[in-house]
Order: C-alpha cells, then structure tokens, then sequence
C-alpha cells in the first residue's frame, strides 16, 4: 500500500489534503516537504522525545533510517569486522557514524570527492578511498554498504565485497539503470547481493534505537549538517545536493 500511495502522491489513505489556489499539490513519499506544514497519515509520524532538538529529529527520517538502518539491519557488524561504505553522501555519512557507534569495527568510507573523504576521516573512518584507490589497493570487507545510487557505485561496491561478505544496496537509480556483474564470482565466493529500501528498517522501531545511540554520545549525527538554508534558497540547496557537494542541508523556515 505504501509503495502505490507513493507513486500516486497520496496518502495512505487515499487522496490529496493539500492544495495552492485550485491545484492539487500531491505528498511526496506520504509527507512531503520544503513547507511550514505537512499533513501525513498517522502511520507515518513516530513520535520523538522533547530533549531531541529539531535538527537532530530532522535526520533521523530518512539519512540515518536508510544508511544506518543497513548498518543496523542488514550489515550487523561484529567486533572485528571491516565496514566499507561506498558513496559518502548523508545517507553514505550515516552509514560511517552507525558502524562507529559499534565498538571494534572499522570503517572503510570509499567517494570520488576528496572533500567527502576528509569529511569522513573527521568523524572517525580509519581508512578512505577513491573507488579506483580502493580497487587498485586491493580493499576487500566483509560488509560493503553502496549509498550512492548509481550503477558504477554497485559494481565497485561488489568488487570490494570480501568472499563470504554481503553487499548491500541502498542507492536508488534511475528504474532503467543496469549493472555488470559475475555471477560465477558470487557463487564461487559465497557472496551476497542485497537490496535494502530505507534500511530495511521500522521507523517506529529503530528512530527510538537511533535516539538512544544520540542520547548516548554514540551517534552524533548533527556532523551530518554540512548547511542551513532558508526555505528561499531552497533552489541553491538542491543545485548544491546534484553537485554532490553536500552532506545534508537544514532548511529553515521564517517564524514570521
């Protein structure tokens, strides 16, 4: 149901409750965005404790649900295993900080911008990497984790994937978007391929466990925020998200 509500621009029960003079303005993803007000189904809200300020709780729905959600849900690193994020965007970034937050594991952080690989090293990757670097240097792990949503991006992030590792995929690419891969190389190595929309996760379930990591000095995802924009330069923001220049942008609103 969510996913045909989605494509209509609906709620998830059915229908538009917004509108701009006599147009129907349609919901994004069943919340939409970029406005002082939003109407959602119920279902969509997960309530957040008051000591969490807005900047934090903005995160947490969509950049550190999808990429730490991989981490969390499907990548479920051990004590000693090797972490490698392939994209460093906030979703890539979220991805870093949630495998930092388990004690004992490394992390690899794989982008083509020098920018975002000493973006990384900031937070705590102890290794980064152009995708041709980590290629030629032969880095292999046992968790890959790609959040860059483009093809090249799954096809380096495969490679890198150790025998016995899983490759994870959070990115979206364009629906006709194709990869070239041997499947002889995932049979023979024991490797797995896995999708993973919005981290596999359970808003209700994992906001509060992403909370509790805040909470705790673990997860200190306002480093996500490379800017904050005003609503009226929402324009820029999004020039400077398609240049890959950004992490994740604030955008605030004119209490007036």
């Amino acid at each position: 149901p969510g996913s045909a509500a989605n494509g209509a621009g609906t709620l998830l029960g059915g229908g538009q409750r917004l509108h701009r003079a006599d147009q129907t303005v349609y919901h994004h993803l069943g919340v939409s965005g970029f406005a002082t007000h939003a109407v959602v189904s119920q279902t969509s809200a997960v309530p957040v404790p008051d000591d969490v300020p807005p900047t934090v709780a903005a995160l947490l729905g969509c950049a550190v649900l999808t990429g730490g959600g991989a981490v969390l849900n499907v990548g479920r690193p051990a004590p000693g295993d090797t972490v490698a994020v392939v994209g460093l965007g906030g979703v890539g970034m979220a991805a870093v900080l949630t495998a930092l937050a388990h004690d004992g594991v490394q992390v690899i952080a794989i982008d083509r911008l020098p920018d975002k690989l000493a973006s990384a090293t900031a937070l705590g990757a102890q290794l980064t990497y152009t995708p041709q670097q980590a290629l030629d240097a032969g880095v292999r792990a046992p968790v890959v984790i790609e959040a860059a949503g483009h093809p090249a991006a799954l096809e380096t992030a495969i490679s890198l994937t150790a025998p016995g590792g899983r490759t994870i995929t959070v990115g979206l690419p364009p629906p006709d978007a194709r990869i070239s891969v041997s499947p002889l190389g995932l049979v023979a190595q024991g490797r797995a391929l896995i999708g993973s929309y919005l981290g596999s996760a359970v808003p209700a379930r994992d906001i509060p466990r992403f909370v509790e990591l805040w909470r705790a000095g673990r997860l200190p995802v306002e480093q996500l925020v490379s800017a904050t924009v005003p609503l009226e330069q929402i324009n820029e923001a999004m020039d400077q998200l398609a240049d890959g220049a950004a992490v994740r942008q604030i955008i605030t609103f004119d209490p007036h």
